[in-house]
């Protein structure tokens, strides 16, 4: 009887959305191993690593591509990075699970597309809000058909804080943030198309840096080809929280999605009744964040190790900086569901990435949600239930995608399926 290999993941970028995959690709996934992290910054990928127990670390991220023991990876890079290596990766036979934005135009979406579809490689755009448990089960019962036919919807997103405005690239508001919005609007209109679109934007939070092409807040309305307008919002300040929140107003019924309190407890007194809110993303999407990358792993068939060499010396560490052992880390057994993820002060010191509208840097995270196989319900429940594969996973059937069209290049998806699209 052989032994499924764990799927070997890398990451490219190991700053704060990189480092909390690289904790659900070490702790979370079943099956699934940490083989490596590469990061141009000096010192990133290697103390990332360390914390992690992922002994392979590179500067050069095209070292990681040819590395042959990788058979996916992870791309959380800047955003205008993210084309040319998904194109990168996909020559070089990986599987692809890339953060949104995918592309920034349409010639580098289909470039992207075009790579995958070449080399027959799966390639994930990461929507995190098809994941939620609220936000799928809306859309679940509009195509059932359960609030009629969709006639107004609403999507909008609201960071907590604007930190450093001189830091966010222009347009970052439509590219980086609306464009979740522009998803859920699709996701929750099963099988229609945009066909009028209005956008306005200005810079209402910072005002002394519109004239250099800052843009801090937006609205974009949109009507359908099945007749029903929806909007979508974005603010890069709302002093009470991170707000995430959706609506579809139905010829029969209404649906409404997210909660910017951080639990379900509201408290009464003199004052009035007050409730604590989400200001991290991270927090809210905790689990929709792990579920997304649990589709995307249950996709890839591992390749085949390789043969050992025909020599007994150690060969040469791939790493700038080797550490004093090269033997590789231990690989976590697939049907363990005790698996936990060491949160706080240990978290990986880096230089910050260029656009952050948080403030955050991977140093300063502070994960207040407990570790995902700790959670009680939704995806952590089903992480840790998970039981390990009964056959290769190059065995199990994959759907085709649908076609792309004009209208969806950019984000990569199907409004009628589930998740984001892979393309094959």
């Amino acid at each position: 009887m052989t032994t499924q290999q764990p799927l070997a993941v890398g990451l490219l970028g190991a700053g704060r959305m990189g480092s909390f995959h690289a904790e659900t690709l070490a702790h979370r996934l079943p099956d699934v191993r940490l083989a490596a992290i590469a990061d141009p910054t000096p010192g990133a990928a290697r103390s990332l690593g360390d914390r992690l127990g992922c002994a392979t670390a590179y500067t050069d991220i095209g070292e990681l591509l040819a590395d042959p023991h990788i058979d996916a990876v992870v791309i959380a890079t800047p955003a205008r990075t993210h084309a040319d290596l998904v194109e990168a990766a996909a020559k070089a036979g990986k599987a692809v699970y890339c953060e949104k934005p995918m592309a920034v135009t349409l010639a580098e979406a289909d470039r992207a597309i075009a790579a995958a579809a070449d080399a027959g490689v799966p390639l994930q755009v990461g929507f995190n809000r098809r994941y939620d448990a609220g936000f799928r089960a809306a859309q679940e019962k509009i195509a059932d058909g359960a609030i009629g036919t969709p006639q107004l919807l609403r999507s909008l997103t609201r960071d907590p804080a604007l930190a450093d405005p001189a830091r966010i690239p222009p347009w970052t508001i439509f590219l980086e943030t609306l464009i979740h919005d522009f998803d859920v609007l699709r996701y929750l209109n099963p099988g229609a198309e945009p066909v009028e679109v209005f956008a306005m934007a200005d810079a209402l939070i910072r005002p002394d840096f519109k004239d250099r092409g800052l843009l801090d807040t937006a609205v974009v309305t949109i009507r359908f080809d099945n007749g029903a307008l929806a909007t979508a919002e974005a603010s890069f300040q709302s002093v009470y929280g991170y707000d995430v929140r959706a609506e579809v107003l139905g010829s029969a019924g209404m649906l409404t999605m997210g909660d910017v309190r951080r639990t379900h407890l509201t408290a009464y007194g003199p004052d009035g009744v007050a409730a604590e809110c989400v200001t991290y993303d991270q927090h809210l999407f905790h689990d929709a964040y792990a579920a997304e990358l649990a589709d995307f792993t249950d996709s890839v068939a591992p390749v085949a190790p390789p043969p050992p060499p025909a020599r007994t010396h150690a060969l040469p560490w791939p790493s700038p900086s080797p550490p004093s052992s090269p033997s590789p880390p231990a690989v976590p057994s697939a049907s363990t569901s005790s698996k936990t993820c060491e949160h706080g002060s240990s978290a990986a010191a880096r230089t910050p990435a260029p656009c952050d509208k948080y403030g955050v840097t991977a140093r300063s995270v502070q994960h207040a949600t407990p570790p995902l196989l700790e959670c009680g319900g939704g995806v952590g429940d089903y992480v840790a239930r998970r039981p390990a594969r009964s056959r290769p996973l190059a065995a199990r059937p994959r759907p085709r995608p649908p076609e792309t069209t004009a209208s969806s290049r950019c984000c990569a998806w199907s409004a009628a399926a589930p998740g984001p699209r892979r393309v094959r």
